[in-house]
């Protein structure tokens, strides 16, 4: 879709929330759907960089590095979970 072009969204809310969002919109001298659209881009760009990105200091990515240049170290626990059939398969 291109920038330029726009698309509706249609919201219910309570009246006290959308007095609050009036307030803050008039407050930051910004419409409401410029208010609105503003903070839910913020907030989903935030939601999508946590769930897809981390940071590290150089110490710390050091360690991560180090951590899967290591060779694997058996888990005799994990090797019988692994080999226990499940549930679903016995029946």
């Amino acid at each position: 879709m291109a920038v330029n072009q726009t698309e509706m969204i249609s919201l219910r809310i309570p009246a006290e929330h959308k007095a609050l969002i009036d307030t803050a919109a008039k407050l930051s001298g910004k419409n409401r759907t410029s208010f609105i659209v503003e903070n839910a881009l913020h907030c989903a760009e935030e939601l999508l960089a946590d769930r897809t990105q981390f940071r590290l200091s150089p110490a710390q990515w050091q360690e991560f590095n180090a951590a899967l240049d290591a060779p694997v170290q058996r888990n005799p626990a994990l090797e019988q979970l692994l080999a226990t059939p499940a549930p679903w398969e016995n029946a």
